[in-house]
């Protein structure tokens, strides 16, 4: 009922203030989980208040490819709804728009990150115009098991909105293989280039992957994980993407030449290019012009914990989220192994129970790092001991399983910057942390 949705509304934002106020949570998904105990559809009701719905799913980039699209859109004068903060379960999903919609306004976007597992939950009730997604790595396997799950549940919500046009990284031989959807816009890298004296990062391990058919690809070329122009004997092959980029990776921004067009983004690493180049893909969809795209992907600022810079101690402090293995191996190709050190990782359901993922990721990567590393969470042992296995000298090596005693900590070494590296819920923490400050 009309009269149960506006009073849920109320309650949302009432107790978003209060929560604000008494700083008792970082309210992401509590007033979602109540808003829905109280009106059930509430989705429903939300949809006549939002003419274009955009989701953004996939294993890596959902926050920071959902941020940009968000903060190109706003910036263009659009009235838009967005779960900045990352929550993107069912119950963040209705936290966000709960907290953000005005019933006397009407909302150009709604850009909602997306959990793979809760896509098709989110469109039983909630309309949708456009979803992007942007790869499928392994990830959490206690909560998803293998890609083929993950992959399932997201094909389950587009064969739900057969109008869907679906935005897809061509790259990824998984995310290529998407069926349904009105329209398919696909968007690809075609030729990676190093600046600022960086090198191509050597890989200590390749692992093969297989066509959806079940035979092995063969790759012309292949920027990591399966991401790459990849063929099969079967026939499947890389879709012709519609948006093309040529990348130019620097040690603080890339650059990308989207079929001809020049666009500079303040993000590091192949892995923010393919998230800004899906984002440029989707918002030229829209109709966002070149001169806009530029401007505003140049002013982007970073989510929390996705390639942020704050301070710690006056040392310039880099925060990069690590979940999975993959993800983990892109960002440990960026770590400065001049500055300390700082990896944290808990082990709560948001970050996935089974830490055997450490095993998987390239840790050797850090094995020449030339100041401390700092390891701290809940599964700090396991950490310190997959360092040691990964040729780190011990003797850099310090355990502190208390996080903010690990930061403070941290902050007193002698390096002149920090780098650290937790998972999901450390970055929960460290976003209320006092020590660290813009």
């Amino acid at each position: 009922m009309k009269g149960t949705f506006l009073i849920s509304l109320l309650f949302s934002k009432l107790t978003s203030l209060i929560l604000k106020v008494t700083k008792l949570s970082g309210g992401t998904s509590v007033i979602g989980k109540i808003v829905l105990k109280f009106c059930p559809d509430f989705l429903s009701h939300a949809n006549k208040y939002i003419r274009t719905k955009i989701n953004i799913t996939g294993t890596n980039g959902k926050t920071t490819t959902s941020g940009l699209i968000s903060h190109i859109l706003k910036r263009s004068g659009h009235l838009v709804i967005n779960n900045a903060l990352g929550a993107n379960m069912i119950q963040g999903v209705v936290n966000a728009i709960a907290v953000d919609l005005n019933p006397m306004k009407t909302y150009d976007y709604s850009v909602i990150e997306s959990d793979e597992a809760f896509l098709e939950v989110i469109y039983d009730t909630f309309d949708a115009d456009y979803l992007l997604v942007t790869n499928l790595f392994r990830d959490q396997l206690d909560r998803y098991g293998e890609l083929a799950t993950t992959k399932r549940f997201i094909q389950n919500g587009i064969d739900k909105k057969p109008n869907l046009t679906l935005v897809l990284n061509a790259d990824d031989p998984l995310v290529a293989s998407f069926e349904g959807g009105e329209n398919r816009i696909y968007f690809g890298v075609e030729e990676v280039n190093y600046a600022d004296k960086l090198q191509p990062p050597k890989s200590h391990t390749e692992e093969a992957f297989n066509c959806p058919c079940g035979k092995p690809l063969n790759y012309d070329k292949k920027f990591y994980a399966q991401q790459g122009h990849y063929y099969c004997e079967c026939g499947y092959h890389r879709p012709e993407p519609q948006y093309k980029a040529v990348v130019t990776l620097y040690k603080d921004r890339s650059v990308l030449s989207v079929n001809g067009e020049n666009y500079e983004v303040p993000l590091v690493g192949l892995f923010n290019a393919y998230n800004a180049l899906g984002a440029i893909a989707l918002c030229k969809e829209l109709g966002v012009s070149m001169a806009d795209l530029q401007k505003y992907l140049k002013s982007f600022k970073v989510a929390f914990g996705r390639s942020e810079i704050k301070t710690l101690n006056g040392k310039r402090t880099l925060i990069q989220l690590i979940k999975n293995p993959i993800g983990a191996n892109e960002v440990l190709k960026t770590v400065n192994k001049d500055s300390d050190i700082l990896i944290a990782i808990n082990d709560n359901y948001a970050d996935g129970r089974d830490v055997s993922w450490l095993w998987d990721a390239e840790f050797e990567l850090l094995s020449d790092v030339n100041k401390s590393i700092v390891v701290s969470g809940t599964r700090a042992e396991d950490m310190a001991l997959r360092l040691k296995y990964a040729g780190v000298d011990t003797n850099k090596i310090k355990v502190i399983p208390d996080l903010e005693t690990a930061v403070e900590y941290a902050g007193r070494l002698t390096g002149k910057t920090v780098t650290i590296l937790p998972t999901y819920t450390v970055l929960l923490k460290l976003d209320k942390m006092k020590q660290l400050t813009k």
